[in-house]
């Protein structure tokens, strides 16, 4: 049997930070800036990385001072940053179960902030086992991060089915041996593994 592997965020949890920089910028125009140019992706994934949020901040508020009070609500309010589930992949993920497949999460996800996350999305408390990019000190694409995930629940790569919205997660999962889907929709992932007999 095919053991599935799940990316998190962006499959199961829309996550965004505009979900709670809206509440707090009046400007569309001065968030998005803010976004992009201060608490912005590359920012975060140091964070997704092992980098406490404590640290980040206070590398951004000596550069950027006047946003101090912005930059100091991106952990605290960090929940807010979730928008309604994405639809439909929770049914894939209980059907699997339902079929007896062992279902896995390797995530990007700050240490700091998953235990909180698996609080809020039951799925990620019904997985068989999670590897968490902030806990292991490694990011996707890093090949080492999927050879540790391998490693840590003795899985072989041949023998998964990888899920990801990114496309570059998804061609680094194929690079160390496993199968694996760019997850677009939940249609379009139930159509993937209808057509490899999963489901």
């Amino acid at each position: 049997m095919k053991t599935i592997v799940f990316d998190l965020g962006g499959v199961f949890a829309d996550w965004n930070p505009r979900y709670l920089y809206r509440k707090i910028f009046s400007s569309t125009e001065e968030m998005e800036w803010f976004l992009a140019n201060v608490c912005n992706n590359a920012w975060n994934a140091r964070q997704d990385a092992g980098r406490s949020f404590a640290e980040g901040a206070e590398i951004l508020k000596k550069e950027y001072p006047a946003y101090a009070a912005q930059i100091d609500a991106y952990f605290p309010r960090w929940h807010e940053m979730f928008g309604p589930d994405i639809e439909g992949t929770k049914e894939i993920f209980w059907s699997l179960k339902a079929k007896g497949y062992k279902v896995y999460g390797l995530t990007n996800w700050s240490a700091e902030t998953f235990p909180k996350a698996k609080e809020m999305f039951e799925v990620f408390r019904q997985l068989d086992g999670v590897l968490v990019s902030g806990e292991e000190k490694l990011i996707k694409p890093d090949p080492r991060i999927y050879e540790r995930f391998l490693e840590k629940f003795d899985l072989r790569a041949e023998k998964c089915v990888f899920i990801d919205d990114n496309i570059t997660n998804v061609g680094a999962a194929q690079n160390v041996g496993m199968d694996a889907i760019h997850f677009q929709n939940a249609a379009q992932l139930e159509e993937e593994l209808k057509k490899r007999e999963i489901l």
